[in-house]
């Protein structure tokens, strides 16, 4: 049952239809190096194509209508889109959940000394990485420092290229010989991520004076504190712009793919529904998913569950917990994650006949987890039977896939939390190489494949008919 390579369905129209969604998707990823900046895209992406601030609606008191199209973000770091259909929210929506947070090196709240004559930060990484990836090469510090006074200062440093880099600096190969017989995951510590940050001293400063200049600088350039770091979300991440990968530009190679090209795919097929859909659809963008959907941003938290049941209320004027209930059990979802696309290089890492294969389109993974499919959805076979239908019926390139092979393969996604509600969840996304590095490779093509299967899943699919 080997699945096709999309490329050779493709005419030149939709070649060029590739392309243009491909310099989007760029655009937005280069823009959304953060949860924070993403959920920021997220929200005027939203209001330029006529969605609503939920809160605002609440507080004006409005009643909601099919057709209408509202927004909820939750601390800035996730994002929930609703277009209103025409059936009763009660009978479920179809909804699309991303993450947006990808693995990073995180500052820690006290992080500047001194050593040596050199300026350090010490970090905190953030999601599974391998940490040697992260040493010897240019990265960026994007976030924010809220101050005492309420004022919140947003800083991007690497970006523009007039800006200076940093980097956590990697021992020379002439003095290896120790470092070279160690496992990979010990080569490099988390306390050895420190990030190098300024090399001359302040003027006429006694005490840790490159320290003192690096303090100086960010006084005088974000009117910043020391201490204004207790109360900051400073992120390091891979500097640079995303670039076209491979001689025939079919792939693109940047940071953050995972799982922001899901995320992205969803944001475009909200876009793309018609003007009254038959059932609400929602676009789930999730922050936290990468150490365990935790905390008031991830998605084991209950906003989203809470913008439901305000959504139910603006529609009906009534307020039930057990409409809530119905109409959360009765939903489908595709749990937008992307998938360990198949490495020739890496071959023994898999099971060929059950991978996923870059170019040939979304990928569906029924089930996730590891080893003994443990922490995985598993989902319904009739579910992935109307997935199918619907997929071929509008001539998507898709593909099915595990995560390696059975006794190595493992990840998870938002796609069990979800479930817990009783509704249809099936993960679905964009297979991936070099997964959780500080540069992932995708393929146009199976972008293009995602944005169309999230749109016709949010259009056609329906519930399980008796």
């Amino acid at each position: 049952m080997e699945r096709k390579n999309a490329w050779t369905t493709y005419d030149e129209n939709t070649m060029a239809q590739v392309e243009e969604a491909a310099k989007r998707y760029r655009a937005f990823l280069d823009q959304g190096k953060t949860e924070r900046e993403c959920a920021a895209q997220a929200v005027e992406i939203a209001e330029s194509a006529g969605y609503e601030n939920l809160e605002d609606v609440i507080r004006q008191g409005k009643t909601v209508k099919p057709g209408d199209k509202l927004y909820l973000s939750q601390m800035k770091k996730a994002v929930m889109l609703f277009h209103v259909g025409e059936k009763p929210i009660e009978q479920g929506m179809n909804i699309v959940g991303a993450h947006i947070d990808s693995p990073r090196i995180d500052v820690k709240q006290n992080p500047f000394y001194e050593d040596t004559d050199v300026a350090y930060a010490d970090t905190h990484y953030y999601g599974g990485i391998k940490k040697y990836q992260w040493v010897a090469r240019a990265l960026a510090l994007h976030g924010v420092a809220a101050k005492k006074d309420g004022s919140v200062v947003e800083i991007v440093i690497g970006e523009d290229e007039n800006d200076p880099v940093v980097g956590i600096s990697d021992l020379l190969i002439h003095l290896s010989q120790e470092q070279m017989v160690k496992k990979a995951s010990e080569v490099i510590t988390g306390e050895g991520l420190d990030i190098m940050l300024a090399g001359r001293p302040l003027e006429g400063a006694e005490k840790e004076p490159v320290k003192a200049l690096l303090l100086k600088i960010l006084q005088e350039k974000y009117g910043l504190e020391e201490e204004d770091m207790l109360s900051a979300e400073i992120e390091a991440v891979p500097a640079g712009r995303s670039r076209d990968y491979g001689l025939d530009r079919s792939m693109i190679l940047g940071y953050g793919h995972d799982d922001r090209v899901c995320a992205y795919a969803e944001l475009e097929a909200m876009l793309k529904l018609p003007a009254v859909p038959a059932y609400t659809c929602c676009c789930l963008l999730a922050d936290k998913e990468e150490i365990g959907s935790v905390g008031a941003t991830g998605m084991q938290a209950k906003y989203f569950e809470n913008a439901v049941a305000e959504l139910l209320y603006l529609t009906t004027g009534k307020e039930s917990d057990l409409t809530l209930r119905r109409a959360l059990a009765n939903s489908r979802m595709l749990s937008c994650d992307v998938s360990a696309g198949y490495d020739p290089l890496y071959a023994s890492a898999f099971e060929k006949k059950n991978a996923a294969f870059l170019g040939r389109g979304v990928c569906y993974n029924k089930f996730t987890g590891s080893r003994g499919k443990s922490g995985s959805n598993d989902a319904n076979a009739e579910f992935l039977g109307r997935l199918r239908k619907v997929m071929d019926d509008h001539q998507v390139n898709w593909q099915t896939a595990e995560l390696g092979k059975v006794d190595l393969g493992g990840g998870g996604t938002i796609a069990y939390i979800c479930a817990l509600y009783g509704m249809e969840v099936v993960d679905s996304g964009v297979p991936v190489l070099s997964m959780h590095a500080p540069q992932e490779i995708i393929s146009k093509a199976d972008l293009y494949e995602a944005i169309r299967a999230y749109t016709v899943f949010m259009t056609d699919i329906g519930p399980q008919k008796d």
